[in-house]
């Protein structure tokens, strides 16, 4: 989850590259911040059940990938599409997320 919340926020500290976003920039690091958080949970989970680099990984990535969507989208039906400057972040995060909760996640002890 920290990890999620901490990358997501240096995902949406992005933004501040593209001036027509900076009089927002505060909401896109809260959002930028909840979407990593809501990619690090499921895949937290995942990675305490499934001992894979490359599935969680991989899970991780798609989860990014869905949730980036799901905000170009909303920008999208504002009148301003950026889904390449918005999903493209969202996967590599989501990628890397899943990667640190395989590599960095404790496990139940078993038995």
């Amino acid at each position: 989850m920290v990890f999620g919340l901490v990358l997501g926020f240096l995902d949406g500290a992005t933004a501040w590259f593209y001036p027509e976003t900076r009089p927002v920039i505060g909401g896109i690091l809260v959002g930028s911040s909840f979407k990593g958080l809501l990619v690090g949970v499921p895949s937290g989970w995942f990675g305490r059940k499934v001992n894979s680099l490359a599935w969680g990984i991989a899970v991780g990535a798609g989860l990014g990938l869905l949730f980036a969507f799901a905000v170009a989208y909303m920008d999208a039906q504002q009148g301003t599409p950026h889904y390449l400057e918005i999903m493209m972040p969202g996967f590599v995060v989501g990628a890397i997320i899943g990667f640190l909760t395989q590599r960095l996640g404790i496990r139940p002890n078993a038995g």
